[in-house]
């Protein structure tokens, strides 16, 4: 399919194409496509609505629901601007929206306080040149920053120049003076603006049915009311809520958070993009309604943009999307005024940058057939290996296969009761489940068989169907200079 052109629109709004008959096809399904309190909350709806474009529903579907979007105008009178470079940059800003929940919700999810009137999301979402690749880079919103000179938007005062945290750019200025000093630290050139509060968001998660997590360790934060036990989950619109906002689950604060959240953007993709939902219109049009409700966008970012964009996107997969924040090279860097601010690793961040500008790939590339990643480390997990079949040495072979991807085999493999087994079987004690899961995950159509009382080590029966065994291993923070992930290294399975 031809890549979609880059758009030309002035600033000054959108220029409508003379609208043709869409030819009608049967839709067909995607491959399964890709996968801040708050980063991601707001970014995963406004992805949601560039993921369901690729459906292809329909130019009337999409237009009607064009209409739901309010506008802004964040490159009014902008000059000086970077260079374009190849591919579509969209910046996404989130803003509060707690005022709009439900009294009872707030309390149960912990929302109380008041509203702050200022960015605590901003991300840059670059969607490649030929769109088979999604990068999306978090700007922590205690970046240390410098504005351009601009008129405040409250006072109607000119101000220079002057040091403050990123996120306050937006109550100085609002999105233009956000715009700019992205762009200004970037110098990446910001094609789309797209703004949501995170009102719609438990809407979002409910109406598509809930979002699956897995997660190796217990999550537990006082402050938004989060308890998750070690495991798989499928959390709908409050508990998500909660997740998203965790920020007091361990040491790591706002960049765990975001951590968590880059892994909730990458799910609920999945959700969207593998169950059906993009085919089924009613559940389209409920999806998008839910999604739509909050945003705000640049005048230039209608329903052409999102079909051209959508249609453009249909073979992408999870391992299309990677995920990362902007190296930090000093935190609490301290600002007279200001106070403390993470300051960005300025070697590192500059090749981010240079990264998105030239349209290159974030992560590593890893050749088809990496390992995939499991909650335990194959290093953790004991095993004992028996042969269901009368064809001989299959467990022998079956156990040096684990051993070699690091399994702790006992080295002792034995024949088992049964010898007519057709399909090979993970049997488990229903303590140590999620070592079960990631031992299944290194045999390929294997079945998990919970045993209780069977203990710590983990019995493998192979069977007739056993052809290889899979490598895998424990998730990790990220790889690269820039620890990057990748929404299929970050997913559930």
């Amino acid at each position: 399919m031809p890549t979609p052109p880059r758009s030309s629109r002035s600033t000054a709004g959108p220029q409508r194409r003379p609208q043709s008959p869409v030819p009608r096809r049967a839709p067909r399904r995607p491959a399964p496509p890709a996968r801040k309190p708050r980063w991601a909350l707001r970014a995963v709806t406004t992805l949601s609505v560039v993921v369901l474009a690729s459906a292809g529903i329909g130019h009337a579907v999409m237009t009607s629901l064009d209409a739901d979007i309010a506008r802004v105008d964040p490159f009014k009178d902008m000059k000086n601007r970077p260079q374009a470079g190849h591919g579509m940059n969209l910046l996404l800003v989130g803003t509060d929206g707690r005022e709009k929940i439900g009294q009872e919700e707030r309390r149960t999810y912990r929302l109380g306080g008041a509203p702050c009137h200022c960015t605590d999301t901003i991300m840059i979402v670059h969607i490649s040149e030929n769109r088979d690749r999604a990068s999306v880079v978090s700007l922590p919103r205690d970046s240390y920053a410098v504005t351009p000179a601009h008129v405040d938007r409250t006072s109607g005062k000119r101000h220079d120049g002057h040091p403050l945290k990123l996120n306050a750019a937006y109550a100085e200025g609002g999105p233009q003076l956000t715009v700019r000093t992205v762009e200004n630290m970037t110098k990446v050139k910001i094609d789309h603006y797209l703004e949501v509060d995170f009102t719609s968001f438990m809407k979002t998660v409910d109406v598509v049915g809930g979002v699956q997590i897995c997660t190796a360790e217990p999550l537990q934060d006082s402050y938004t009311g989060l308890n998750l036990p070690a495991g798989r989950h499928t959390l709908r619109g409050g508990q998500a809520l909660q997740f998203v906002r965790a920020r007091h689950v361990d040491g790591a604060s706002d960049l765990g958070r975001m951590k968590r959240q880059q892994r909730f953007m990458a799910a609920l993709v999945d959700r969207l993009t593998s169950s059906g939902i993009l085919l089924n219109p009613m559940k389209f049009r409920d999806v998008t309604r839910a999604v739509l409700g909050s945003v705000r966008a640049d005048k230039g970012f209608g329903t052409d943009e999102m079909l051209d964009l959508g249609r453009a996107m249909r073979n992408f997969s999870p391992s299309s999307s990677e995920f990362t924040t902007v190296p930090v090279g000093q935190m609490g860097y301290v600002v007279k005024g200001v106070g403390s601010t993470l300051k960005w690793d300025p070697v590192k961040a500059e090749r981010l940058f240079h990264a998105l500008r030239k349209d290159q790939p974030l992560s590593v590339h890893r050749p088809r057939g990496a390992a995939r990643v499991v909650p335990v480390a194959p290093q953790q997990i004991r095993v004992q290996v028996e042969n269901g079949t009368r064809t001989p040495g299959l467990g022998r072979r079956v156990d040096a296969a684990l051993a070699a991807t690091g399994f702790r085999t006992t080295r002792a493999p034995m024949n088992a009761a049964t010898r007519d087994v057709k399909r090979t079987v993970v049997a488990y004690d229903p303590r140590w489940d999620r070592s079960a899961k990631s031992l299944a995950t290194a045999l390929p159509g294997s079945e998990l068989r919970a045993v209780t009382g069977l203990g710590s080590t983990l019995k493998v029966i192979a069977g007739q169907d056993f052809d290889r065994v899979r490598k895998v291993r424990a998730e990790d923070p990220g790889q690269g200079e820039f620890g990057v992930v990748r929404g299929d290294e970050v997913a559930c399975g």
